[in-house]
């Protein structure tokens, strides 16, 4: 489990330092603030702990770092993900399972990290990147524009998303994910599938009529994409997922199913990041954690700084949620006159 991020001059992040990170994790802020950068940090470091030494793969610590930074942030030198504007290197450290993995880079820096440590034991879970947008429609363009073609457009997290929805019937199917996909075909009113024969997404409603994936709703490709990943056995207990406003496509009610599904992974042992600037998002995951007794730490942006917060505690001073309130009274003031 990811346990400690320390980060200095990262893209758009001058100076993180969160602490006691928990099974779901809540990053919120306006837009362009930099909570999908940070979630790309996070995944791109857990994805090379993970691709280091595994099966085949002869490639150094370093090489896997550089290839997945680049790809994921596509930069035409390593060096441009440093704050514009630093006096100093990029640095980032994070505790995984008590042990750091961590490294350096400066602005002159072109194709890669030199001399990243690590001291995290190999790992053989898969973790994942859940973009805003679906990617069932788009995954076989996704596959060709980055396996065939090598361009730029889609970055590793959307190439990553699309192979792990591979059909596999390898690995152990966990019985512990059975009452979140029973929730999730609830919440779906049906069933996502895939056609092997003419390689295309499908969605079957409970009457058993089928629809082509393209004329299915956001929402419900999104939430299907959760699904195949528990379904074809690609997430384990011990996974950790990013999902980048969870909130984009859905309709409030499924918003607040899909968070209660994440709260029953999250005791089954996956680790969620969230980021999210929406109230509601917020306001149900603060429920959540006092209904469960649940600690949700928060890293929120207030005023130019990111402040630490649990849900746990309760709700917390942000621009977000102050605008939220203020709109509601608003409202009813008018209702009152």
């Amino acid at each position: 489990m990811l346990e400690h991020i320390t980060l200095k001059n990262y893209g758009p992040l001058s100076d993180i330092d969160w602490s006691n990170l928990g099974s779901i994790n809540l990053v919120i802020g306006d837009n362009g603030s930099g909570k999908t950068f940070l979630l790309k940090a996070l995944y791109t470091a857990i994805k090379t702990v993970e691709g280091y030494k595994r099966g085949d793969d002869q490639r150094s610590l370093a090489e896997i770092l550089s290839d997945k930074l680049y790809w994921t942030f596509q930069t035409g030198k390593l060096g441009d993900i440093v704050k514009k504007g630093a006096d100093s290197t990029l640095s980032f450290d994070v505790r995984i399972d008590k042990q750091h993995f961590k490294y350096e880079c400066g602005k002159d820096v072109t194709k890669q990290i030199i001399s990243p440590k690590n001291n995290v034991a190999p790992r053989q879970d898969n973790s994942i990147f859940l973009p805003a947008k679906e990617v069932l429609s788009l995954q076989n363009i996704i596959l060709k524009s980055r396996e065939r073609d090598q361009e730029f457009g889609f970055d590793d997290t959307y190439l990553d998303l699309a192979r792990a929805l591979r059909p596999s019937t390898k690995g152990k199917n966990y019985t512990a994910f059975s009452s979140a996909r029973k929730l999730l075909k609830k919440i779906l009113g049906g069933q996502v599938g895939y056609d092997e024969s003419s390689g295309k997404w499908f969605f079957k409603e409970k009457s058993n009529m089928k629809f082509s994936i393209g004329s299915t709703a956001e929402g419900v490709k999104k939430i299907g994409i959760l699904d195949a990943l528990l379904g074809n056995r690609y997430l384990t207990p011990n996974s950790i997922v990013f999902i980048d406003e969870p909130e984009a496509a859905l309709h409030p009610s499924a918003v607040s199913k899909l968070l209660d599904i994440i709260a029953i992974l999250a005791k089954d042992g996956i680790q969620f990041f969230l980021a999210s600037h929406s109230y509601f998002v917020v306001k149900k995951l603060f429920l959540i954690a006092q209904q469960e007794g649940m600690s949700i730490p928060v890293l929120s942006l207030n005023a130019g700084n990111w402040e630490q917060a649990d849900l746990k505690d309760g709700m917390f001073p942000n621009p977000i949620i102050d605008e939220s309130i203020r709109l509601y009274e608003k409202e009813v003031e008018g209702a009152l006159q």
